[in-house]
């Protein structure tokens, strides 16, 4: 591994980051960075809801430096810091401590977790044994009004640069009830379930922002007034502009679940009939062969397929690629064709 490689270019997913906490957090304390809405918090409370620990959270912008070390009382004649219940419960079992947006703490609330950190104590107190201690927080660069950590605090947790895995979010999504048209449109574009934090403070789409995007829309729906118009307010309230007119489009063309692509490959006739989404799905399809991923396809279905599309659509599916198309087994008479159409 290069010398130079930054720590935070290494990233882990959210099912390999619960794999860690559930199996160390009982000794070593974690900081979860990530860009707002991938799911930090649903995590941690997942984690421990499945080790039967009842989890406890502080909001670290919410918070001063004696919520955490306490307020002295006078005992005898020696003064006594008194840690806060939620810190210090009267019985002394276990738990999660959830400490949310740790790097957007002040400098000196930061200084307090110190010893709650590395040492399990405040104080003179110690935690209950095989209580875990979890932080999360943003990043720098996300724009999420995050401080920078000093090196004392950094040197004290294991931080875990998070990514989203669309895979596992899907399986995710489909127990708690996400709707079947977000899964199936997060299935087929991957990369719209996560973008780049955007320059500005606008909607940008998210894990959070679909999940929750998918209860307005059963809300809307149940009572019984969700309509094209309602459903574009929603979606562009929520997501990336060109996920949500992308979003709002197949919906309105009532396209129902994709299918896998190599089914649209062997059978054209499946393809949806209405513009946007046709379109929409002969373009997934260009992608998915520019991948590379239908090189397994019979030449006979490649040129099935091709023959079947209008020449607009031709264009579309062999702008730059009439090589790429070529290679997967298109006979001569398709293959000229292609070159024409392209030309």
């Amino acid at each position: 591994m290069e010398a130079t490689r930054s720590a935070f270019e290494e990233v882990v997913s959210l099912r390999q980051a619960k794999q860690l906490i559930q199996c160390m957090a009982h000794e070593q304390s974690f900081l979860l960075l990530s860009p707002p809405g991938l799911g930090k918090s649903e995590l941690v409370y997942e984690a421990a809801r499945e080790a039967g620990l009842p989890c406890r959270s502080l909001l670290g912008t919410q918070i001063a430096p004696e919520d955490v070390s306490g307020i002295p009382r006078i005992v005898g004649e020696r003064s006594v810091f008194c840690p806060p219940r939620v810190l210090l419960p009267e019985k002394p079992e276990p738990f999660c401590l959830f400490l949310d947006e740790l790097p957007a703490c002040s400098p000196d609330v930061q200084k307090a977790f110190y010893s709650l950190l590395l040492e399990r104590r405040l104080g003179e107190h110690a935690l209950p044994k095989g209580t875990w201690v979890v932080a999360a927080g943003n990043r720098l660069q996300d724009r999420a009004l995050v401080r920078a950590m000093s090196s004392a605090l950094v040197n004290r947790v294991t931080i875990l640069q998070l990514r989203v895995d669309p895979a596992d979010w899907l399986a995710w999504a489909q127990r708690a009830g996400v709707r079947a048209e977000i899964r199936s449109f997060i299935a087929t574009i991957p990369d719209a379930l996560m973008r780049p934090v955007p320059a500005e403070p606008v909607p940008f789409s998210t894990p959070r922002a679909w999940t929750l995007l998918s209860r307005a829309l059963d809300m809307a729906q149940n009572a019984g007034f969700l309509s094209n118009e309602l459903r574009r307010a929603l979606a562009f309230g929520r997501l990336s502009p060109e996920d949500a007119v992308v979003f709002c489009a197949l919906a309105e063309d009532s396209i129902g679940a994709v299918r896998p692509l190599e089914d649209y490959l062997r059978k054209p006739e499946l393809l949806p009939k209405g513009d946007s989404a046709r379109w929409f799905i002969l373009d997934c399809i260009r992608q998915f062969v520019r991948d590379g991923r239908a090189e397994g396809m019979k030449p006979a279905v490649i040129n099935r397929f091709l023959r079947s599309l209008s020449q607009e659509h031709q264009l579309l599916v062999l702008n730059d690629m009439v090589e790429v198309w070529g290679a997967l087994g298109a006979d001569r008479a398709m293959y000229d064709l292609l070159r024409k159409v392209a030309a």
